[in-house]
């Protein structure tokens, strides 16, 4: 096979001067580059999988486990849309305009969608030929200019907004298919929306015509964030088994997870929240009983679907040649949600209940606080990397901290280009994020020096095993990850030298990101409601 010259092999395979293909990607038509899927879950619980501890049957991604690398030690960024920016952009989140959620407050870090400094992973892998097809949520800018298809993917199906019934479209929620709007029909009974992403998901590949061109898939279901919504017989398979109660359901899983690896031993089982109450002192624990076996068929069904994409790929004959990621958006829920018709239990159309604290604090087991904090019950997720043709030590574990930041660098490095300085003539923030494709071969990476969170007032930094933590309006404490990651030792006091080394480095960090004290961004929400 004759070697081109890299120009004659840009222009061969149709690409600009910006793409920089590595030196083992350069010969023409050699074997296609490896396709990537994405797949996201949206507020699941750090101890939610099987292969993480879990009792909820999840068979299909225990496989990919099995067969694959598990993250022991991986963040997000606390909470569904900063967590979305940043999975898809490899910066920060108020780097890409999405320092809070949806709302535009006016300010460059909070606009509420990706603005024109940064760049997807469907823009960045079109350098490398690929094809791009997002199904699922969305969340990063509900006007027409900031869908998915205008931000570099080819097709789209999905929710554009957030948090929505998955039996049908609510008033004031959006959905799309390609540049259209879309909407379930009503009279249809056999829609629901985690059937529905994977559904289009799997049209997608079936019609992904050059077999020879790569593709990305970014699968972002929306399960098992509320409303409690599930198919009966998904539901019977839990139904009785959470009667054993909350307190009994963590210590089952944190004696599981010990015994699979994924935490250590000398980390204690963090006290339940103030905000659970025992429970033997539970009244009504039929009813309690039901919102975790919603919840877990929710997850269930998800895990079933992510087997028929799996079975999808090995009819494509591409399971080995295709790089697959699974992860969730932020930890477990502990917000209430009851909004729907009054004496509709969780489960069916016309419910719209969450979970609650207690089955939210049993879901991040072992780890303290929740969804939009950042203690490690708000920024840890299940991270599963599968892919035959890179790793080979399979059902391994890697205590290797890695950041949501680090996938769009892996994708790019997976792909073989550069991440391009600009875009349609835009100077573009330097990417945050570092390749994981070390560790996927089994090696150590060079770790980040410093990681940092920011979301609604709570705040965290990370450099080495020391982190520094706080929710909004309170003070900082200090704790070491190594020794205690379930954070019940406050360090604060013993090491102030440290405690305030880390602090230097988050407020040089907020300045460079352009993260607002909360007080500011209150009072300026305060002002603008007024007028």
């Amino acid at each position: 096979m004759r070697l081109l010259k890299r120009r004659d092999f840009l222009k061969a395979a149709g690409l600009g001067a910006a793409a920089s293909i590595s030196p083992l990607r350069s010969l023409a038509f050699a074997k296609k580059k490896p396709n990537i899927v994405l797949i996201l879950a949206d507020d699941m619980g750090f101890s939610d999988l099987g292969c993480y501890g879990s009792e909820i049957h999840t068979p299909n991604l225990d496989a990919l486990a099995a067969d694959g690398l598990r993250f022991t030690r991986f963040y997000n960024a606390a909470r569904c849309c900063p967590t979305r920016a940043s999975l898809l952009t490899g910066l920060y989140p108020h780097q890409t305009g999405v320092g809070r959620m949806a709302a535009d407050l006016g300010f460059p870090a909070y606009r509420g969608f990706l603005n024109d400094r940064c760049l997807t992973i469907a823009e960045a892998l079109k350098q490398a030929g690929y094809a791009s097809y997002m199904s699922g949520k969305w969340h990063l800018g509900e006007n027409r200019r900031h869908w998915p298809v205008k931000r570099g993917f080819d097709r789209y199906f999905g929710l554009l907004s957030g948090a929505c019934s998955y039996w049908e479209l609510l008033p004031g929620r959006k959905m799309a298919f390609d540049d259209q709007p879309w909407r379930p029909d009503p009279d249809d009974k056999s829609f629901y929306m985690t059937d529905a992403f994977t559904d289009h998901a799997i049209d997608f590949l079936d019609q992904h015509q050059n077999k020879q061109r790569p593709f990305f898939l970014y699968l972002a279901y929306t399960a098992p964030h509320w409303p409690l919504h599930a198919w009966p017989e998904d539901i019977a398979r839990y139904r009785g088994k959470y009667m054993i109660g909350w307190d009994e359901l963590r210590r089952r899983r944190h004696k599981r997870m010990i015994e699979l690896g994924i935490v250590d031993a000398k980390w204690p089982l963090s006290p339940r929240h103030e905000k659970v109450p025992p429970w033997d002192s539970v009244k009504d624990k039929d009813t309690q009983d039901l919102r975790m076996a919603v919840y877990a068929a929710m997850i269930d069904r998800m895990d079933q679907n992510i087997g028929r994409v799996v079975d999808q790929l090995k009819k494509m004959n591409e399971i080995e040649n295709t790089l697959i990621l699974f992860l969730s958006d932020n930890g477990a829920c502990h917000v209430m949600v009851n909004r729907g018709k009054q004496g509709i239990l969780p489960g069916p159309k016309g419910g719209f209940w969450g979970y609650d604290y207690p089955w939210a604090n049993a879901s991040n087991t072992p780890l303290r606080m929740f969804k939009q904090y950042a203690h490690e019950g708000g920024i840890s997720t299940p991270l599963i990397v599968h892919w035959p043709d890179v790793i080979k030590n399979r059902n391994s574990l890697t205590n290797q901290p890695g950041h949501i930041i680090d996938i769009m660098a892996t994708c790019l490095d997976v792909a073989g280009i550069r991440y391009p300085k600009k875009m349609k003539g835009k100077k573009l923030i330097p990417l945050e994020g570092k390749s994981l494709l070390p560790i996927f071969k089994g090696k150590q990476r060079e770790p980040h020096d410093v990681l940092y969170w920011e979301h609604v007032g709570n705040r965290a930094v990370r450099k080495g095993d020391w982190k520094l933590v706080s929710t909004k309006n309170t003070d900082w404490s200090l704790y070491n990850m190594r020794e205690d990651r379930t954070e019940l030792h406050d360090l604060g006091d013993k090491y102030p030298q440290k405690a305030n080394e880390l602090l230097a480095l988050y407020k040089k960090w907020t300045k460079k990101c352009g993260v607002l004290p909360l007080a500011v961004i209150e009072k300026h929400k305060a002002r603008r409601k007024k007028k």
